[in-house]
């Protein structure tokens, strides 16, 4: 049993894109604790970090969007985050979208007694760009490069973690969309990156194996972060950034699957669920699904 704890990050400012501010919502609805809690597992739900809307909000810089906002989310998910930690319960985010990684990897650094991460990152993209080579100025792109320490005067110390994560423990798994300088980014801090053509020409089981290895060097212990853009648009078509050619559907459960058996997660985040782009609700209940296989459910 594990004892999980809920919280919720409706925020889409980090994106263009409105509506995956509805995320948390829809996947609460799809009956995330109540599953959680049949497969024998402790949850509470602390209910949702407030956040502002588009409406209300200003961009004062186009490089970095909404800043101010992003950021007094981030801090306030960062203190929640670490506050679990701290009462040994497993963190399990919902967003959102992505730019909430920024807060939860600082909480997860902080309540790791300000120990760097390892990160196993689910996404289309590599989220890697920064300020200063963005070409969209979202923020959700940019996430996981500020959680390795290039936020610069933007997000700067010590509200901040000079380095939430470990570079060399990075492992993206499913990446399809890369820009040319978060290229350049990526290979130049030494993140490990298994494209769509790696898990084509290896299969996911040992892209798995290596994202594993890779996130838990040096350290057993390891953050989940799932950005449900991952999945092909077929499986998953209610994202706030849809790619095609992404991972299938039984290619997802088996790498939360695997990261189950891997006995190391510590904690967790599902991103970019959009409810106006869904059916059904089906992308939420598929988040559901993937939850409860990271968190032990099986077929037999």
């Amino acid at each position: 049993m594990t004892n999980v704890e809920i919280i919720g990050v409706p925020l889409d400012l980090g994106a263009d894109r409105r509506g995956v501010d509805m995320g948390p919502f829809a996947i609460r609805y799809a009956g995330l604790s109540e599953k959680l809690r049949e497969l024998g597992h402790k949850v509470t739900d602390a209910g949702n970090i407030q956040t502002p809307v588009a409406a209300e909000s200003k961009v004062e810089f186009s490089n970095v969007k909404f800043l101010p906002e992003v950021r007094n989310v981030c801090l306030n998910l960062s203190k929640a985050v670490a506050s679990m930690m701290t009462k040994g319960e497993l963190p399990l985010v919902l967003g959102g979208d992505h730019s909430i990684a920024i807060g939860t990897l600082a909480g997860i650094y902080k309540g790791r007694k300000r120990k760097e991460a390892g990160v196993i990152w689910l996404d289309a993209h590599g989220d890697y760009n920064t300020p200063d080579i963005t070409p969209s100025g979202n923020i959700h792109g940019m996430s996981l490069a500020i959680s390795s320490g290039m936020g610069g005067k933007w997000f700067p110390r010590p509200q901040w973690p000079k380095s939430a994560v470990d570079p060399s423990r990075i492992a993206i798994v499913g990446g399809r969309n890369f820009d040319p300088d978060e290229r350049k980014n990526l290979r130049k801090n030494g993140v490990r990156v298994f494209s769509m053509a790696d898990i084509d020409r290896l299969g996911m089981q040992e892209v798995m194996s290596q994202a594993i290895r890779v996130a838990s060097a040096s350290d057993d212990s390891f953050h989940v972060s799932f950005d449900m853009d991952v999945v092909d648009p077929t499986d998953a078509p209610g994202v706030g950034t849809p790619v095609r050619g992404g991972i299938t559907y039984r290619e997802a459960h088996l790498a939360m699957e695997m990261i189950h058996e891997a006995g190391s997660m510590e904690s967790l985040e599902v991103v970019e669920v959009n409810p106006i782009l869904d059916q059904h609700n089906a992308t939420a209940e598929l988040a559901v699904e993937l939850i409860l296989s990271s968190m032990g459910k099986k077929i037999i």
